[in-house]
């Protein structure tokens, strides 16, 4: 079983077909149990700015407005998870699209951010308060191969935007995956970034724990979701350059970016 947070790179044009999305269906196809997480923050940066909505982010999450919250959630749950799943369909996967919210898969409530020690209110952003691996677990078993959006609803009823690398490793704790592949846009986890030679190649939770203080905004949410998935049931997790091919083949093969284990 392999969980995969699919990005690092925007999707191709329509009738295009991403040869990331072809590695996957042929580890697919050749027997793997997969599911992919996607994000989107290319295309719902692209539609905010058509709508004349800024970006903004705090403490590395996206601060998201009910008018920002609408944009996400076209994004996300419509353009974004369609296109995956008709590439996939296209290169003959049953694929089946799913916000986390389906089925129970997830639920979450809003969270609110650390910002210099002060809780911070970043509107209708959520964090996963509880998993439910059940409807993943069906399909799986039927050789679907499940598709999901970072969308999320709280016990109430009120949808909220995920961040997606927290979703992929809440779900891969839950399946207990043997391997959670986050494909990012460098090369792997680096003790001090930007210095190249200071990539961490395998590193243990305890390890990484320590660590998570001194890491950049946007390397905290992936860092803190693969702690999360070790110590929730995932057997290990691999952060790696998914904006390459041989990225993507290499974490396929077990190799590359940074290996984290329990």
């Amino acid at each position: 079983m392999i969980v995969i947070k699919y990005g690092g790179h925007a999707l191709p044009e329509p009738g295009a077909i991403d040869p990331a999305l072809e590695l996957i269906a042929h580890e697919f196809t050749t027997g793997k149990e997969i599911v992919i997480v996607h994000g989107g923050g290319p295309q719902i940066n692209a539609a905010l700015a058509l709508r004349g909505l800024g970006k903004e982010m705090i403490g590395g999450y996206r601060k998201t407005s009910p008018e920002v919250f609408e944009v996400v959630q076209e994004v996300l749950s419509g353009q974004v998870l369609r296109s995956i799943v008709n590439q996939l369909v296209a290169l003959g996967v049953n694929a089946v699209g799913l916000s986390a919210a389906d089925g129970e898969t997830v639920r979450a409530e809003k969270m609110l951010v650390n910002v210099d020690g002060t809780p911070t209110d970043i509107g209708l952003v959520g964090e996963v308060t509880s998993t439910n691996p059940a409807l993943l677990r069906t399909l799986i078993a039927e050789r679907y191969l499940p598709v999901i959006s970072p969308i999320g609803v709280s016990a109430v009823g009120q949808g909220l935007n995920l961040n997606a690398d927290l979703v992929a490793g809440a779900l891969g704790g839950a399946l207990s995956a043997e391997r959670v592949l986050y494909m990012t846009d460098v090369e792997g986890i680096y003790r001090d970034w930007p210095d190249v030679n200071s990539k961490i190649d395998s590193i243990c939770a305890d390890e990484l724990q320590s660590l998570l203080p001194t890491f950049s905004e946007g390397m905290i949410p992936k860092v803190t979701s693969a702690l999360s998935a070790i110590s929730s049931g995932a057997q290990a997790v691999r952060i790696f350059n998914g904006k390459t091919l041989a990225g993507l083949q290499a974490a396929l093969a077990d190799t590359g970016g940074t290996l984290v284990v329990p």
